[in-house]
């Protein structure tokens, strides 16, 4: 039991070091991530929009100990559901969206960030509004080379004009990279 305990103790320390060898992205320098965007209508916005889908830049810079402000940009595209209203079929169409925030991520572990940004969504549809949008989010970075790092993320996000709000939940898969 001992030889196990002694093996396992020493296998622990070898693994914490070889992580603690790779260069901590999430804590270093201004950095690039490029990522793949799903969002996951909810309410109303379920109610009239299947998944959608896109991609985005975000930028972060370092302002102080474990805090970065944030910038990003982006396409998200929204497929229109099927309905019925009074016995007429009305097809749904796509619906394109440019979202631009800025915001601010705290890394409360060392590659464990709460976040935030603010800022508006674009209608790419002629005649589409401007929305505020607000976006609350957690996520990890996980290191894979010196200056590079993949990033999972999950968020709320809600996108407010003319008194109503589309909401959803939108995850991000990117590779984020040093500059």
């Amino acid at each position: 039991m001992k030889k196990v305990f002694l093996l396992t103790a020493i296998a622990g320390i070898f693994a914490f070091s070889s992580v603690k060898a790779q260069k901590d992205v999430a804590m270093t320098g201004p950095k690039l991530g490029i990522g793949a965007e799903f969002a996951f209508p909810m309410g109303d916005f379920g109610d009239v929009s299947k998944l959608g889908y896109g991609g985005s830049l975000l930028y972060q810079h370092p302002i102080a100990a474990n805090l970065n402000l944030t910038g990003s940009a982006g396409y998200l595209n929204f497929k229109g559901k099927d309905f019925d209203i009074a016995g007429v079929t009305y097809k749904g169409g796509n619906a394109g969206y440019v979202p631009v925030k800025a915001g601010a991520r705290y890394f409360v572990a060392e590659n464990f960030y709460i976040g935030g940004e603010l800022g508006a969504a674009f209608s790419t549809e002629s005649g589409g509004k401007t929305a505020f949008a607000y976006a609350p989010g957690i996520g990890i970075e996980f290191p894979v080379s010196d200056g590079g790092a993949i990033e999972l993320g999950g968020r709320y996000e809600g996108w407010s004009a003319d008194s109503h709000t589309s909401s959803f939940i939108g995850l991000r898969l990117a590779y984020n990279f040093g500059l």
